[in-house]
């Protein structure tokens, strides 16, 4: 099995460098979606996050407020390491079983998009960066998301700089161009990653 840990910075287009991988054959886990899935509604996780934070962090369904709660830990490092003690550990668990399922063989690419920023560079055996300049990642936020600039600048700013991801990277791939450009970039990253992994490719994106 190889490990890999993709990532960039918002508006680089990871989403799209994800997708593909999986179209050829990788296993992809997104550490969002697990952020997400460790805390859902009956969770033991979310049964802790209402013993931390209260039940003022629920909707009247009983799902997680994220708004409540992210009120209550914005610009407080305490009260956001402490959900983080409750959440990264189940994030954790949940990647390793994931991880265990695919197999031995297995090219797994987990979607981490703040890698650079946690220091997880060495959990993994590769890291892929997709990268991006800010002028193009602030103009797709902008245009594409419907962010106002200052909105798409402040989000960038939260992040790590360009240098730091690419400093991580093991393999970058440089999607500051059309999307036709980005396809043949990404099938020779999973030709490399499959040639790591010891095995044939898998996928096609025929």
């Amino acid at each position: 099995m190889l490990k890999v840990g993709l990532t960039g910075g918002i508006g680089a287009g990871k989403s799209e460098v994800s997708r593909l991988l999986v179209q050829y054959g990788a296993v992809l886990i997104d550490a969002d979606r697990l952020a997400r899935e460790v805390v859902a509604p009956e969770t033991p996780g979310l049964a802790a996050v209402v013993r931390e934070f209260g039940t003022g962090v629920l909707h009247e369904d009983g799902s997680l407020n994220r708004p409540a709660l992210g009120a209550i830990v914005f610009g407080d490092s305490d009260r956001l390491a402490a959900l983080n003690a409750i959440v990264h550990p189940l994030v954790r668990d949940r990647t390793a079983e994931l991880e265990r399922a695919a197999g031995p063989g297995s090219v797994v690419v987990n979607d981490v998009p703040l890698l650079a920023e946690n220091g997880l560079a060495p959990l993994y055996d590769l890291v892929i960066v997709v990268d991006a300049t800010p002028a193009t990642q602030l103009d797709r936020l902008v245009r594409l998301r419907g962010m106002t600039e200052a909105d798409a600048r402040a989000r960038m700013a939260a992040q790590a700089t360009r240098e730091e991801r690419l400093a991580i990277a093991g393999l970058v791939v440089d999607n500051d161009g059309p999307l036709e450009d980005l396809e043949p970039q990404v099938r020779k990253v999973w030709d490399e990653l499959t040639r790591r992994a010891g095995a044939a490719p898998t996928g096609s994106a025929e």
